[in-house]
């Protein structure tokens, strides 16, 4: 069941978030960022302060009473995008993957984003990021030609775009 989080869904999406970067990330961000930087407390503390001041909407995916994925969707935050829904993030634990999860918050997703009225949804990817890449390309997205350097870890983003309506 995808549900909106809530305060006490934060350490589990937080223990998500970092794993999941772990996962997908190892080969194109520093392993000195992931392993040492990033940690679970300070991402507890990101995301309580996000779902309290609402900033974005973060749905969970829940089977079972366990927290097993988890979305960030909101209007796009790209100025030459301003009528298009995005999704700002998604994820899985890693322990969890290929059992249809991220399909389903990414087709709450596209539900929410059509309810609200949008025609198109967009996302960024990490340029070599074959994981998600493939998994967003095989649901119908495609590159639609944003690039822009994440100059904190030297590394582009890539911009996908899907139709809905």
């Amino acid at each position: 069941m995808v549900r909106k989080a809530a305060v006490d869904d934060v350490a589990r999406i937080a223990e998500i978030h970092v794993t999941g970067w772990r996962f997908a990330y190892r080969h194109l961000i520093s392993e000195e960022f992931l392993f040492k930087t990033m940690n679970v407390p300070q991402r507890i503390a990101a995301f309580t302060k996000s779902i309290e001041e609402q900033k974005g909407d973060t749905y969970v995916f829940e089977e079972n009473q366990i927290v097993k994925g988890f979305i960030t969707i909101g209007p796009c935050r790209d100025a030459d995008k301003s009528s298009s829904f995005e999704l700002w993030g998604i994820y899985v634990d890693p322990f969890m993957v290929r059992n249809g999860i991220g399909s389903k918050l990414l087709n709450y997703c596209e539900q929410k984003a059509s309810e609200l009225g949008y025609n198109d949804i967009v996302l960024w990817v990490l340029e070599g990021n074959s994981i998600g890449i493939n998994f967003y390309t095989k649901k119908g997205f495609a590159f639609e030609g944003g690039r822009k350097l994440l100059d904190k870890f030297g590394i582009y983003e890539i911009r996908y775009q899907k139709r809905i309506g």
